[in-house]
C-alpha cells in the first residue's frame, strides 16, 4: 500500500510542535532531521506511533525521524508545508560546555560534513573497481587512454576530497563556500604538492620564517574540516574588525592571508595528525584481533546506526580505502550485520499473521539484503519486535568473524548488498567472490532461523487498525481544539 506522504508530513512537524518550532531540516538516505527552537514542545511518542515512522532518535534539540528508502518523498512534502529558506537559528544564550555536548558537536559535524559526500564517494570508488576489473580480465590494457580516463574518473572525488569536504563543512558551520573551497584548493595546488614532495626528502621549508610540515592533503578528510570550522570563526572576526567602505576587497583579502598560511603551518597537519591517530586506533585493534575486530563490529554495527555512531568511521573508511585501495574491518562487518537484519525481516514476514507487519518486513528485507540499506528492517522490525534484533547480533558476530577469517576487503565505501558485492571482489584472489556469497547466503539463512527459533510477539491485526483510526481522527481533533 503507497504511503500517504503529504499526511504522514503533517503528522511528523504537528508531533514537532509545529512548524514554528521547526528552524532547520535536512535528510540522509533514510532519516529526516530537524533542529528544533525548543526541544521540549517535541513529542517523541506519538512521533513513533505515525504510520511511516519506522523510529526516532533524539540529540539536544536535534531529532532524527527514521523514514526509510522513500525518505526523498516525505523530505518534499514536509519541506512545503514550512517557510522558504529555513535556517538553523542561533543558540539561545552560552551553553554550559559538557564532554557530551563536545562530543555530540563533534559527531554531528563529522555526520553533517559527510553525508551528502557519500554519493560520490561511493559512485567513484565503484568506477574505480570497474577499471580495475577491465584492467585484470584484460578488455583494456594498463596504459590504455580509456583505462586511464577511467581511473581518473574514479580517482576524483578521493584526489579533490579536501574542496568537497570544504564545500559542504561550510553549509554546516554557515561560513563562506567560495572561500573554503578556495583555501582547501591551496592543499591540493600542484605547486604545493611538489613544495611538499620537496619538503618530504629532506629540504627545508618554510614560510615567513614558521616552518612546515610536509604533509600530503590529497585523499584526506580531517584538515579540511578543521580549517572550514576555524574560517567560520576567522570570517566572523574579520567582518567585525573592517570597516564597511573596504568589505567587498579587504574582508576576503584578510581572510585568505589569515586563513590559508593557519591551515598550511598548523590546521592542516594537526588534522592528518588526528586523522592518522583514528585510523591507526582502528586498525591497531583490527592488528591484534584479526577476525575477532570484524565479528565484534558486526555484532555491534546495528547497535551503532541506532545512535548514528557509524558515521564516525566514514573518513577512516574513506582514507584507508584512498591510500590503499581496500578496507577490511568495518567494510566486512558490514556484510553479515546487514544481510543478518534482512534475514531476520524475512522470518518475520515468513511467520506474522499481520498483513501490515508482513509488507513492512517484506520491503525492508529486499532493501537490506539486495542494497544493504539496513535502517528500514532494523527500526521497522528489529527494534519493535526485539527478539529478531537480538537474532541479528548474534548472525552479525557470527558472519563478521567468517569474513575476517576469509580476509575480505572492500574496494568502495557503498553499502554491502548483492548489488553491491562486487566490491569484495579481490583480483588477486578469485576466491574471495565466493566467501563474499558464502558469507551473504549465511547471514540471511542464519539470521532467518535464529529468529524462527527465538520467535517473536506478534502484532496484532486490531493493534494496527486502532492505531490508524487514532491517527486518522487526529487532524480532526486537532482542528477543533484549535477552534
Amino acid at each position: 500500500m503507497a504511503k500517504n506522504y503529504a499526511a504522514l508530513a503533517n503528522a511528523v512537524v504537528s508531533a514537532l510542535g509545529g512548524k514554528d518550532n521547526i528552524v532547520a531540516v535536512t535528510h540522509c538516505m533514510t532519516r529526516l532531521r530537524f533542529v528544533a527552537k525548543d526541544e521540549s514542545l517535541i513529542d517523541s511518542a506519538t512521533l513513533k506511533s505515525i504510520s511511516g515512522v519506522l523510529g526516532v532518535v533524539r540529540n539536544d534539540n536535534q531529532c532524527q525521524v527514521i523514514i526509510g528508502n522513500t525518505v526523498s518523498q516525505a523530505y518534499r512534502e514536509v519541506v512545503s508545508l514550512l517557510p522558504a529558506g529555513l535556517q538553523p537559528a542561533a543558540p539561545q544564550g552560552p551553553q554550559k560546555l559538557t564532554f557530551r555536548r563536545v562530543g555530540a558537536g563533534i559527531l554531528d559535524a563529522l555526520i553533517g560534513t559527510m553525508s551528502p559526500l557519500i554519493p560520490a564517494i561511493i559512485g567513484g570508488s565503484m568506477v574505480k573497481l570497474l577499471a580495475m576489473i577491465l584492467e585484470m580480465t584484460g578488455v583494456l590494457t594498463k596504459g590504455e587512454p580509456t583505462l586511464t580516463i577511467l581511473t581518473v574518473i574514479g580517482d576524483g572525488a578521493f584526489f579533490f576530497l579536501p574542496l568537497m569536504v570544504a564545500a559542504s563543512a561550510a553549509v554546516k558551520f554557515k561560513t563562506n563556500m567560495s572561500l573554503a573551497i578556495a583555501i582547501a584548493g591551496v592543499l591540493v595546488h600542484p605547486s604545493f604538492i611538489e613544495l611538499m614532495a620537496k619538503a618530504a626528502q629532506g629540504e627545508h621549508v618554510e614560510f615567513a620564517f614558521v616552518p612546515v610540515t610536509a604533509v600530503k592533503y590529497t585523499y584526506t578528510v580531517i584538515p579540511a574540516l578543521v580549517m572550514t570550522w576555524c574560517l567560520s570563526y576567522i570570517e566572523r572576526w574579520v567582518d567585525r574588525i573592517t570597516p564597511a567602505v573596504t568589505k567587498n576587497f579587504l574582508k576576503p583579502m584578510l581572510i585568505v592571508l589569515i586563513a590559508a598560511p593557519l591551515a598550511i603551518v598548523l590546521i592542516g597537519p594537526l588534522g592528518i595528525w588526528i586523522g592518522s591517530a583514528i585510523s591507526a586506533l582502528v586498525y591497531t585493534i583490527h592488528g591484534y584481533l584479526g577476525w575477532l575486530s570484524v565479528a565484534i563490529m558486526g555484532a555491534l554495527w546495528p547497535l551503532l546506526v541506532m545512535t548514528g555512531m557509524h558515521r564516525v568511521f566514514t573518513p577512516t573508511i574513506i582514507q584507508t580505502i584512498a591510500e590503499t585501495g581496500k578496507e577490511g574491518m568495518v567494510m566486512p562487518s558490514e556484510i553479515g550485520a546487514n544481510l543478518s537484519l534482512g534475514g531476520s525481516s524475512l522470518a518475520v514476514a515468513w511467520k506474522t499473521k499481520n498483513p501490515e507487519l508482513r509488507q513492512t518486513a517484506l520491503a525492508a528485507a529486499a532493501s537490506a539484503i539486495m542494497a544493504g540499506i539496513s535502517e528500514p528492517a532494523l527500526y521497522g522490525v528489529a527494534v519493535r519486535l526485539k527478539r529478531p534484533l537480538i537474532a541479528s547480533l548474534i548472525s552479525g558476530f557470527i558472519c563478521g568473524a567468517v569474513a575476517g577469517i576469509a580476509g575480505l576487503a572492500s574496494h568502495s565505501m557503498a553499502a554491502p548488498g548483492l548489488f553491491t558485492s562486487v566490491q569484495f571482489f579481490d583480483p588477486a584472489n578469485p576466491m574471495s567472490i565466493v566467501w563474499v556469497f558464502g558469507v551473504m547466503a549465511l547471514a540471511v539463512v542464519l539470521s532467518f532461523v535464529l529468529t524462527l527459533i527465538l520467535g517473536f510477539e506478534d502484532i496484532p491485526v486490531e493493534d494496527e487498525a486502532e492505531k490508524a483510526r487514532a491517527l486518522q481522527s487526529a487532524p480532526v481533533q486537532a482542528k477543533a481544539a484549535q477552534a
